[in-house]
């Protein structure tokens, strides 16, 4: 079955799904967008993403296309056509096609798009192993908790990661702190068992899986910080995983090819895992 997409009020077949060639999100990465787990045949944290993209909106000072109650009936409807069972959904929103101009261009209509598509979870392989991390200056714009289209620092920086042999790259500002990844939240676990990750400020992307965790943190009664954490302290950790929506939740066993802790996936992390993976099993 040919996938179909969802662009500008119309469901199209992928291969000819498309935007015009002065939409501001291909001029000048104005725009803004949301990815979604389909576990099961149910949307994963649908709320919270949701939620997120009109934070988004809000700060890049651009109007919905639709409302929440039409755009969740476009999403479920795309992954109908699709028939993904387990998956991504993927939408976007751009400020809309203008003549080309940085100003905001007064008559211009948001465009909406929705793909999705089925993917199979981490290889359990994966998460039993651990993956690595290198270290890399964070070079993004400082506001990176606008999850907008304009991610050529992270593409830069996940390939350089990948050409290192490394799953991902955590990003350091210039006081020495991880930031987060690419394309990932970042965390360590501390040798008396407390779990630490960065708060959510304008540095980073407060990822929904990550406040997914947080409430399983809280729950089982784990010692929890928000705060930040540098590439020294990290590397000393006795254990560090990343989470993400595509990831969920890997552990790291090597930073900037060093074992953390015994090079090995720790005990709270694979437990944290397994929750993680429990709650978005729940969607369905």
């Amino acid at each position: 079955m040919s996938r179909v997409a969802y662009v500008d009020g119309q469901y199209l077949p992928h291969r000819f799904a498309a935007v015009h060639v002065e939409d501001r999100g291909y001029q000048f990465a104005d725009g803004v967008y949301e990815v979604l787990a389909v576990v099961g045949g149910h949307l994963v944290d649908e709320g919270p993403h949701l939620a997120r993209l009109a934070r988004s909106l809000a700060g890049l000072r651009m109007a919905p296309p639709i409302g929440d109650s039409a755009l969740k009936i476009v999403i479920r409807e795309v992954v109908r056509r699709n028939r993904v069972h387990d998956g991504i959904v993927y939408l976007q929103i751009t400020r809309g096609v203008a003549p080309r101009d940085h100003a905001f261009p007064k008559a211009a209509r948001p465009v909406l798009t929705v793909t999705s598509r089925s993917r199979r979870s981490a290889d359990p392989r994966v998460a039993a192993a651990g993956v690595a991390v290198i270290t890399l200056p964070d070079l993004r714009w400082r506001r990176c908790d606008i999850k907008s289209v304009a991610l050529l620092p992270n593409v830069l920086g996940k390939q350089q990661a990948r050409e290192a042999g490394a799953y991902e790259a955590w990003l350091v500002d210039d006081e020495g702190h991880v930031t987060e990844g690419t394309s990932t939240n970042s965390w360590i676990v501390t040798a008396d068992g407390s779990v630490i990750t960065r708060r959510a400020d304008a540095a980073i992307l407060n990822g929904v899986s990550r406040l997914a965790v947080f409430d399983i943190i809280r729950r089982e009664g784990y010692l929890f910080v928000e705060r930040s954490f540098t590439v020294a302290e990290a590397r000393s950790a006795s254990e560090a995983f990343l989470t993400s929506t595509t990831a969920e939740l890997l552990p790291v066993v090597k930073i900037d090819g060093e074992p953390v802790g015994g090079g090995v996936p720790g005990p709270i992390t694979l437990r944290l895992r397994e929750l993680y993976l429990a709650h978005a099993a729940a969607a369905a």
